[in-house]
């Protein structure tokens, strides 16, 4: 077994103090893997914006490396300005920069329209403070109008000022070489960390995959169909097909793994278990 990469794990901000509380004993948990930094994501249209930098500070404040998310979406220059400035009052070097989901209703962008023109707006406002983390998509953005032109967006980001990239999940591994062969003909060298998510409930991860456009295989959708609500055999099988994965990727030597870890700990602590025996 190759020795693991660096590692980090992804929240949501909690909704209460009681989420807190169980964030609290999960980063307890995933402490014990030395992860690199622990990111937070960043509600669209003030959903939970306020709670995204409530969770960095109670993260750091617990002597880990918080990285927020930003995503811009129905925002303003000024709106984005003031809250780097708040992270930059706070000594957050690192942040993970988003164009984010219209908010169900909106109908007016803001400011910004893509992820690059957030990117180049970071460094014309904060030079080279951030280290900017940028999405990236194995099997393609869902709005993505060719695969030509999804790697085009990609590459604008790039341009603008990222320093790195994670991947929405996948669970073809084949998608994520493919992507980095071509990111490899457009002079794309920034890390480009595979972002993996845990299998909890297949109707869950129907609803994630059907948002954000990454396939479940058929032959992986209908043997997590098969346990139906046997939620323990499904997430031992689970747990299996996430190692084995991660594994391919290790041996691959990509530079880092990425968990999103729905504000959990048990599974991904078996998996990263397993890739340690």
């Amino acid at each position: 077994m190759a020795t693991l990469p660096p590692i980090s794990f992804e929240f949501f901000p909690p909704r209460n103090e009681e989420g807190m509380q169980n964030l609290e004993l999960v980063i307890k948990n995933l402490n014990l893997f030395d992860p690199d930094f622990y990111s937070v994501t960043f509600g669209a249209g003030g959903s939970t914006k306020e709670k995204t930098l409530e969770t960095v500070l109670k993260i750091k404040g617990l002597g880990s490396s918080a990285v927020p998310h930003i995503s811009c979406i129905s925002s303003s220059k000024k709106e984005i300005s003031q809250v780097l400035k708040a992270y930059q009052s706070h000594n957050i070097n690192q942040i993970v920069a988003l164009r984010g989901d219209n908010p169900s209703g909106a109908v007016n962008y803001g400011d910004f329209k893509y992820a690059n023109e957030l990117v180049n707006f970071i460094r014309e406002e904060t030079g080279d403070h951030f280290l900017i983390e940028v999405a990236a998509y194995p099997e393609f953005h869902p709005e993505a109008l060719s695969a030509k032109d999804d790697m085009d967006n990609f590459k604008r980001k790039i341009d603008a000022g990222a320093s790195g990239a994670i991947t929405q999940f996948f669970f073809n591994v084949d998608a994520y070489f493919k992507f980095m062969e071509e990111c490899q003909k457009r002079s794309i060298n920034i890390p480009i960390v595979p972002g993996i998510m845990p299998i909890y409930n297949i109707k869950q991860l129907s609803r994630f995959s059907a948002n954000c456009g990454s396939e479940i295989p058929r032959w992986l959708k209908m043997k997590l169909e098969d346990y139906g609500d046997d939620l323990e055999s499904l997430r031992s099988y689970g747990i299996d097909v996430i190692t084995e994965l991660c594994e391919t990727l290790i041996q691959y030597g990509v530079p880092s793994v990425h968990f999103y870890t729905l504000n959990q700990s048990g599974i991904i602590t078996k998996i990263i278990n397993n890739l340690k025996s």
